[in-house]
Order: structure tokens, then sequence, then C-alpha cells
């Protein structure tokens, strides 16, 4: 039998996500939603993890530590090839599968099984967007720049977070416009956003 943990914040996906993986006999799947915290420290370590890709916790992070102490590298992430910037975040963050949301329930039971053997299993639907994620256009301040321009932050805040001048922030800003090709700030942020490199 493999142990299957399935992580999602919504309920009703989590649930049919459980059902589908529960249709192949030879897998034990449980659930955990990450908003009800950590799991329990008496919680049976999974042999595979399946993740919504959308729920990443940041750059380098595929999961928690308490998920990664569940079931470590053998992490598969839903993702769409329309969100390179999370597939690349994914991919870094050392998950073994990576599975288009639009895919097969097949595929999904398919990239448990490869995962739990500790080989890599990747969708071929994901694959260019994989590799336009990994040529992200912005450097970390530039982007740290338009994170925090995306939260409401004025050109004064985010210097003072940042401990940059106001006009290093108006540079950084101008630069992260022009190389992402967007017309303004709102339109820059949107790219970024839309892509998952934030």
């Amino acid at each position: 039998m493999v142990r299957v943990l399935v992580v999602h914040d919504e309920g009703l996906l989590r649930s049919a996500l459980v059902q589908l993986l529960r249709s192949d006999d030879t897998l034990e799947v449980s659930s955990l939603c990450p908003r009800a915290g950590a799991p329990r420290h008496d919680t049976v370590p999974a042999d595979v993890c399946v993740v919504d890709g959308d729920r990443l916790e940041g750059p380098g992070e595929v999961c928690g530590a308490s998920l990664r102490a569940l079931c470590g590298d053998r992490v598969v992430v839903l993702a769409t090839p329309e969100r390179p910037g999370v597939l690349h975040r994914a991919f870094d963050g050392g998950a073994l599968g990576l599975v288009d949301k639009n895919a097969s329930a097949q595929r999904l039971i398919t990239a448990v099984h490869t995962v739990a053997k500790g080989e890599r299993f990747l969708d071929e639907t994901l694959t260019v967007a994989l590799l336009k994620g990994a040529q992200m256009p912005l450097t970390t301040r530039e982007l740290s720049v338009l994170s925090l321009a995306a939260q409401g932050s004025p050109v004064a805040e985010i210097a003072a977070r940042l401990h940059l001048s106001r006009g290093t922030v108006r540079n950084y800003m101008a630069t992260a416009i022009r190389k992402v090709g967007a017309r303004n700030r709102v339109d820059a942020i949107r790219i970024v956003q839309s892509a998952g490199w934030t």
C-alpha cells in the first residue's frame, strides 16, 4: 500500500481528490487542510503528498516543514501551464511530481505511484511552462518591489521596508514594468501574479 496525504485548502476539492485516489485499491489516502494547522506529531508519515500548486507557501517552499517531515521530497504538485512561476517554485522546492490540473484521474494515480518509488514525474503539458518559469525576467529586488506595491504600499513605505531610496524604488519599478512588457505598475503586478511569480 502507498500512503497518500492530500493537502488542499478547499474541502470540496480535497474530498474529491481523496475519492479519486481511493479508486486505486493500492492507495491508502488521508487528507489535511493547511488552514487547520500543522499535522499532529502522531500522524502516520505519508509516502506521497499531493498538494495544490496555488497553495505553495513561497519561493523555494513546496510545503511547510511539518509536511516535509511527513513525506520529504515525495510531493506531487497540481498546477496549470498558465502559471509557470508556480511550476518553477515547486520544481526548485524539490517536488518530484508535477501534474496538470486538467489531466485525467489516471495521470494523477500514475504520478503518485511514480513519485512513491522516488522517481520524477512531469506531465508533458507542463514542460514548456516549466521552462518559461525558469526564465522569470525580474531580479529578486524587482520582484520584492512589485510584491510590496501589489499590497498597496506607497513608494516611501517600500523604500523604508527595503532600505532603499525612493528614487531607487522608482527605478526598480520602471525596470520591472519594462521587463515584463507592462503598460504601468498595475499591469506589471497583474502579469507577475497571473504567471505565479509572486
